[in-house]
């Protein structure tokens, strides 16, 4: 049997593309990724300087992180993955990248907080065009048995690109300070929080340029006559027959994205707040961690779920979710209220690295438990759940708890630490419920594909 497959798991038995071009294409998309990342949590660091100058509180900057940024991102992630599942993924990519760095920069010229709005709009309907078709491509690149961690290392996107986000602005605001006004060329004055949107999202521009150099692969697993194509009744069909494992893992991996969301939107403020650091020393140091530990957790968690897959736990890349949600309750309750900033930063080494941990796998479990022509349209259903429930509810949730619940800005420590306590639990609980009916998945897929191999022979 081949080791890659497993029995009925690949239809085509025709090499993949070799692996140095493979890769290079998880570099490009990991680009992407991280660019996309950088667009997203910069919101993270300004949330000061944006309140002042905008003349709004804590409950707003939760919803033009969350909820302004999902609304959209879930409602054409849907559409443009259909698109996907037919057509051509780089170039919906290649669209997206260039949309989402433009409305980024764009940011940066807004002068209130209705622009601000409709800018972050513009930032989510570029980025709904990134994940699902990625994840759809790279499963074409790589075998089942190497799909973790390619997919792990493109995920790692999401953690540099949050560092780099506050490392980057960091800097920005520690050398002029957060009330500092900055004269570009032809553009002329604006405040330095609005130059950080300007230089974050530039170069995403080139970012999207490189997808021109990226080819798109053979679809595998195609079916009769080599269609790509599907009724949505078929799609429907598939998921009701496999909607425990749906529905409990794209549940689970929310309420930790949850936590994740919350934590990367409100960690700065949590630091500057309870600590009185300043905001480029909160954000060279949260940077610095997730650009190290974090990468090395989500590397870590692939290599680990591909190591059991080898041993023959079908589970494994909902089991990497159990260990990392488990551990980071833990450790985010001790960062959350840790007496002092140096107790805080112990306790957030091994947090981020769990942060981060399972990402990777999570993506490829989708993956692994649907057939070729359906993976654009599961991943973004699967995103559908992750940013309405993770990032449309994380950030927003601590900044109603905070101002509205306790009613004072040094409280948003215990606003974090309650969403943690809660979201963490319930994603481990869910994430264990998952592991018996996404062994089913796995199988119920490979009897799909060898129903379909069948029918084509027949043919």
């Amino acid at each position: 049997m081949n080791p890659d497959r497993g029995p009925g798991i690949e239809a085509d038995d025709s090499p993949y593309p070799p692996a140095r071009y493979a890769w290079y294409v998880v570099g490009v998309l990991t680009l992407a990724n991280a660019s996309a990342f950088i667009d997203r949590q910069i919101l993270g660091l300004l949330v000061a300087p944006i309140r002042r100058d905008l003349a709004i509180g804590d409950a707003e900057i939760g919803t033009l992180y969350g909820l302004a940024f999902a609304a959209f991102y879930t409602l054409l992630g849907l559409p443009i993955a259909r698109t996907a599942d037919h057509g051509s993924r780089r170039a919906i990519i290649g669209v997206g990248i260039g949309v989402w760095s433009a409305m980024t920069i764009l940011s940066g010229f807004t002068t209130n907080y209705r622009e601000l709005v409709f800018a972050r709009f513009g930032v989510a309907i570029g980025e709904a065009a990134l994940t699902a078709p990625a994840a759809s491509l790279l499963a074409d690149y790589f075998p089942a048995s190497r799909r973790a961690t390619a997919l792990s290392v493109y995920t790692l996107g999401i953690f540099l690109g949050a560092g780099l986000a506050n490392l980057v602005g960091g800097a920005v605001i520690e050398r002029l300070g957060d009330d500092a006004t900055v004269v570009l060329p032809l553009v002329g004055s604006i405040r330095a929080w609005q130059a950080v949107f300007v230089i974050v999202g530039a170069p995403g521009l080139v970012i999207a340029a490189l997808m021109a150099t990226v080819r798109e692969p053979r679809r595998r697993e195609v079916g009769a006559a080599g269609a790509t194509g599907h009724t949505l009744r078929e799609l429907l069909t598939y998921l009701r027959d496999n909607r425990r494992t749906f529905v409990f893992h794209s549940l689970g991996y929310a309420l930790f994205a949850l936590v994740n969301y919350a934590t990367a939107a409100w960690l700065p403020t949590y630091l500057i707040r309870s600590y009185g650091w300043s905001a480029g020393k909160a954000g060279i140091t949260l940077g610095a961690l997730t650009v190290t530990v974090g990468v090395a957790g989500v590397v870590a968690g692939g290599r680990l779920a591909d190591a059991l897959l080898a041993r023959g736990r079908t589970d494994a890349k909902v089991r990497v979710g159990v260990i990392a949600a488990l551990a980071n309750l833990v450790f985010g309750l001790a960062y959350a209220l840790a007496p002092t900033a140096e107790l805080a930063v112990a306790a957030l080494v091994p947090y981020n690295f769990f942060a981060s941990f399972a990402f990777g796998a999570a993506v490829a479990a989708v993956q692994e438990i649907v057939p070729n022509r359906m993976r654009a349209q599961a991943s973004a259903l699967y995103m559908t759940v992750i940013t309405l429930l993770g990032l449309g509810l994380g950030p927003s949730a601590v900044g109603l708890l905070t101002e509205r619940v306790f009613g004072d800005d040094s409280a948003v420590r215990y606003s974090l630490a309650i969403i943690t306590v809660v979201g963490l639990a319930a994603s481990a609980g869910l994430l264990a419920f998952t592991l018996a009916p996404y062994r089913r998945s796995v199988a119920y897929r490979a009897a799909w594909m060898n129903a379909i191999s069948d029918s084509s022979g027949r043919r």
